[in-house]
Formats: C-alpha cells, structure tokens, sequence
C-alpha cells in the first residue's frame, strides 16, 4: 500500500483540487482529510458521514463548587492568570493551559483534571471510497495528534478492503499537522 500526501506551504494553493480529481481518477484506495483546522474535502466529494467519534486530548481543571472554600491558592499559583476567586475559584478556558498546578496544590482537593473533547472525526462513504476526516474545534490544540489518529484510521480501513492507495489531502503550512501528515 502506498501513501500520496498532498501538502504545500500556503493555503489556497489547490490541494483540495487535486486530491478530489485524484480520487475520481484512482480506484481501489482510502481517503483522508488532514487538514483538521479546515477540512474541505468532505465538501466536493458528496460525503455520507457513517461512523463520529470524539476527539479528547490533554486535560482542562474542574472546580467541586460544595468543596471550594475560594481560598485563593490555585489563583496565586496559577501563572496563565486563568483563575478568578469570586464565590468560587472560576477557571477561564481560554487562558488555561491544562498544567494541573490548581488540582496539586488545592487544599481542599476542591479541583479535578478531566479530559478535554477538542473534536470530532468521522469515517464517510463518498462515491469514490472511504474517507477519514475530522474537524478540530475553534482555537483547540494537539492538531498534529487528530492528523495522526485520522491517518491511523485510515490506514486501518485500507487494510481492512485491500487498498492499493491511501489518498491524503494535506494541511498548509509548515507545522505539526504537516509534519503529522
């Protein structure tokens, strides 16, 4: 089995374009949309989405609201300034970076970490063969682990029916998700 990744440092450059014109021209091959900031594909092949799953990775704090006394210990030790103490210690998405710091040293073990869904991905049928794709949500990270797990899946469902091709229509850039594809 082989790989064709189609990649390029600049967004707009016709990458989708071509993965699409490809996949009508080859037969017996799987489909991957690695370009989970932006993912297009899906959009000129007539998808039928089968299968969604969640995307989780990395970790965001929880407060236990009958636990928190806002003593303030998570605010001073936290060094994204992403926690207020009003009645309770109140955690802002936006600026925590998930370090766990606030959940350590809680003296009322008032904090938990839970994983972080920061996605989907699906498996589709399209007239020209199976596709994996997958949407990352608005500002989330860990692109280049959604790049990997959508390659894996695809590499998955090409072993499974004997493909001769897996056919990736890669992210612009130069950065993980690149790397990853």
């Amino acid at each position: 089995m082989k790989e064709i990744v189609v990649i390029s440092g600049k967004g707009g450059t016709g990458k989708t374009t071509i993965v699409g014109g490809l996949a009508v021209l080859m037969e017996n091959k799987v489909l991957a949309d690695c370009d989970v900031d932006a993912a297009d594909l899906h959009l000129i092949l007539a998808t039928k989405v089968i299968e969604t799953y969640d995307f989780k990775a990395g970790v965001r704090p929880v407060v236990d609201e009958k636990r928190c006394t806002a003593c303030g210990t998570c605010a001073g030790l936290c060094r994204f300034d992403a926690i207020e103490i009003q009645k309770i210690a109140k955690i802002d998405e936006f600026l925590c970076e998930g370090c766990g710091v606030c959940v350590h040293f809680c003296p009322e073990s008032a904090m938990s970490l839970r994983e972080n869904t920061c996605g989907e991905w699906y498996v589709s049928d399209t007239p020209y063969g199976p596709m994996v794709h997958a949407r990352l949500g608005i500002g989330e990270e860990n692109s280049g682990k959604l790049v990997s797990l959508v390659k894996q899946k695809a590499r998955q469902i090409a072993e499974d029916i004997g493909s001769d091709f897996i056919l990736i229509d890669g992210p612009p850039g130069i950065g993980c998700p690149v790397i990853s594809s």
